[in-house]
């Protein structure tokens, strides 16, 4: 009796037991289905006292690529706080398809800023999801990184995330970008989604791996405009010509501007639309304002008179109302430039 008693006990002391794991398996399953798997995202928060601001945007900050224009954040940054050293304080988002946090701790050390989150938003689900969503709604300040141009048209045209930096933008934010973050940003942008197009090949053949879309975000004092990143270390006049002759012959603009971005270099635009470069290279203005004499499938290009301004650090460009004179002027005939374009 006294054995059965022994085994009775303990019968219902793995009963009990068993029955805690079942609970908690269940509890487990039951939480993962109410709280799916989350995007990506990477936070520092500083303990500061966020002041809610009048924002004074919109502000723009695009980067050619190479290294990052610290003063150029910076600058956005105080454009939309409204002040240069102050109390007021601002909420930080990087937006990426891929790659680490390493924007968060430098611009956390930034004046004026109280919080950096890094979100990498590789697929189009993701940049539906509430949790991705509510902090870019959130920010007074959005930067793209450099990445693939094509996989953010892809991943980002017409979802949430679009219409969330539209937002920011709405309530007088500020919006930057670097390298492929900084064209996807100008009115049209070449999607870059099939082979490698160079100087050589567009001006060769202006429709060859050559598709141009519209932009994914709106943009005041930028219609009709097209950015080319990397643009004198890569040599890439000869394609962003090749651009602006496209623009122009396909009717989808009469009056198309390209910009092209050294390395190292960034163009900050206040809300005004005027324009200043900052850094250790050149900004290039590159103006298309008729029809090209030649512009087809496989065959050379041919366009006369493209104007071009240079700007270099400190130098401004007013976006909203252009200049009548050129800095010089350059042609292209069958596929050949007439002279240096730099």
């Amino acid at each position: 009796m006294k054995y059965i008693s022994l085994f009775y006990l303990l019968l219902t002391s793995i009963s009990r037991k068993l029955l805690k794991v079942i609970v908690m398996f269940c509890l487990i399953i039951t939480i993962a289905l109410i709280f799916p798997t989350q995007a990506k995202s990477d936070s520092y928060l500083e303990n500061s006292i966020h002041l809610s601001l009048m924002y004074t945007g919109p502000a723009y900050d695009f980067g050619g690529g190479g290294l990052d224009i610290d003063s150029a954040i910076q600058w956005m940054i105080n454009q939309v706080r409204g002040c240069n050293s102050c109390r007021k304080k601002v909420d930080v988002i990087v937006i990426r398809d891929s790659g680490s946090d390493a924007y968060n701790r430098p611009i956390l050390a930034m004046d004026g800023v109280d919080s950096v989150e890094t979100l990498r938003i590789s697929d189009r689900k993701d940049a539906q999801k509430e949790n991705i969503i509510d902090p870019i709604e959130n920010a007074e300040v959005i930067f793209f990184a450099g990445g693939d141009q094509c996989q953010y048209l892809r991943n980002y045209r017409n979802t949430a995330v679009d219409q969330a930096v539209n937002s920011v933008l709405a309530k007088g934010g500020a919006v930057g970008g670097t390298s492929a973050g900084a064209m996807i940003q100008s009115h049209f942008v070449f999607n870059a989604c099939s082979e490698t197009v160079t100087s050589k090949t567009a001006l060769k053949d202006p429709y060859e791996d050559i598709t141009l879309d519209e932009g994914l975000f709106y943009r005041q004092n930028f219609q009709d405009t097209i950015i080319d990143t990397h643009f004198y270390e890569r040599d890439r006049m000869g394609r962003l010509m090749t651009f602006v002759a496209r623009l122009l012959r396909d009717g989808i603009s009469d009056n198309a501007l390209g910009i092209g971005i050294d390395e190292d270099t960034s163009l900050i635009v206040d809300k005004s639309g005027l324009a200043k470069v900052v850094g250790n290279g050149f900004v290039y203005f590159v103006l298309g304002d008729h029809l090209p004499e030649k512009c087809q499938p496989q065959t050379p290009l041919t366009f006369s008179g493209f104007k071009i301004w240079k700007k270099e650090n400190g130098e401004t460009f007013d976006l909203n109302h252009r200049p009548s004179t050129a800095d010089y002027q350059v042609s292209v005939e069958n596929g050949k430039l007439d002279s240096s374009p730099y």
